[in-house]
């Protein structure tokens, strides 16, 4: 009998530095966890130093001689380079090294494409990597039939680069109908929140930060949470009820990253814009990290190229229980700071106070003695706002609350 076994892909990191402030080492450590994480073992690494990526191979002439030698060394069956490609940089390394060439960004769509479940999450995963494979088409290849110019050599043309450029195209424009249809049907559930009145939480984070095990432990959904990159893509939306009765939303996003592939970002919009619409944003931070500071700011430097500025922001540093010395946390972009650990729950009452104090700062403060046949109103305090008080005189129903400005009319005039 015969044990079949998938081969794992065995592969060379391959990086450059082109100033003094880029950190390589880290960037690759990050690109080895994602190579493992879509099934690939890292063998080896390369780093080169130049003042500019170089146009035609990525890296120079003698790294290319390096990274052969690593090749046959390591019996590696390919190499992974840490920026995005040209479709002449990925021609000319083949050509070069023969061997299979990958990028950051066809290895974070990988990982997507495996990981995405819902037929959204499919829908933006296949537009990302059709646009990622039609940027990068390109004619006069070995699969192609034209010949060259002269009498009784010219072949029918590129037809088949064409045909792929025409699938494509019509391919990304019935996803891009679908996607329409799905960002439809995600305005008019946000209208319906409108409606109701249900304030909106967007957990935002880096990638692995612990955002889907804070949701679970916040609102008891059972979202997979795994201590892996990108463990879940699609946005889930689940209701909580706080302390003071106010019933709230949580909406997870899909993890941020360095160098995430302005493909996805594109694709993704519809679904990061939740963020965009939510009343607050709760910043998830793996506090255990030694690369923060760095992951931090690219979170909120992804946030203000999608537009969301202005929000308030709780910065929530997780995974307090990993810390092993005492370490000073801070954020001076978030409203409110708190130190948790999801895992364990330590620390969630005090988010949960500054989840409260926030959404109050939204509302408007009223102390208001309502008369016994408006004993209704006080009925929408409940359901709406966050009832402090009331007490039952002669005089009629003294209420002290924060309510919702949109239900200021109804209840106080």
């Amino acid at each position: 009998m015969f044990e079949m076994k998938e081969k794992m892909e065995r592969v060379i990191l391959v990086g450059v530095s082109t100033s003094d402030e880029d950190d390589v080492e880290k960037s690759l450590d990050e690109l080895e966890e994602l190579a493992e994480t879509a099934g690939a073992i890292c063998v080896g690494r390369v780093i080169q130093n130049r003042e500019q990526i170089h146009p035609a191979s990525y890296v120079g002439k003698g790294k290319l001689d390096e990274i052969k030698e690593l090749l046959w060394e390591f019996e590696a069956t390919g190499i992974i380079c840490d920026d995005e490609l040209s479709p002449a940089q990925i021609g000319n390394l083949k050509d070069e090294l023969d061997t299979k060439i990958m990028d950051r960004t066809l290895l974070i769509l990988d990982i997507f494409a495996a990981r995405a479940s819902t037929s959204e999450g499919k829908i933006q995963v296949e537009l990302a990597q059709l646009k990622y494979r039609q940027s990068r088409l390109t004619g006069y290849g070995t699969s192609l039939s034209r010949l060259g110019g002269g009498i009784g050599t010219r072949g029918p043309g590129e037809k088949k680069l064409e045909m792929d450029r025409r699938l494509i195209r019509s391919r990304i424009g019935k996803l891009n109908h679908d996607l329409k249809e799905v960002k439809n049907h995600r305005e008019v559930a946000r209208e319906q929140r409108r409606r109701d009145m249900l304030p909106v939480i967007a957990i935002v984070g880096y990638t692995n930060a612990g955002k889907s095990t804070l949701l679970n432990r916040l609102t008891g959904a059972d979202v997979l949470a795994e201590n892996r990159l990108f463990a879940t893509l699609d946005p889930t939306t689940r209701g909580c009820k706080l302390e003071s009765g106010q019933e709230v939303l949580f909406t997870d996003t899909v993890g941020f990253i360095r160098k995430l592939p302005h493909h996805l970002i594109d694709a993704f919009r519809s679904t990061l814009e939740e963020a965009k619409y939510a009343d607050l944003i709760l910043h998830v931070v793996d506090s255990s990290n030694p690369q923060i500071d760095e992951q931090m700011y690219i979170v909120y430097e992804t946030l203000r190229n999608l537009g969301i500025q202005d929000k308030p922001i709780i910065t929530a540093f997780n995974k307090k229980d990993r810390l092993t010395e005492q370490v000073i946390l801070r954020d001076f972009q978030a409203e409110k700071t708190v130190c948790i650990s999801a895992k364990t729950g330590e620390g969630l009452d005090q988010l949960n106070e500054c989840i409260e104090s926030l959404l109050r700062e939204q509302k408007l403060l009223i102390e208001q003695v309502f008369e016994y046949r408006d004993a209704a109103k006080i009925q929408l305090i409940r359901k709406y706002g966050e009832l402090l008080s009331e007490e039952y005189t002669e005089e009629g129903i003294h209420v002290k609350a924060y309510i919702p400005l949109q239900i200021y009319n109804k209840v106080v005039l």
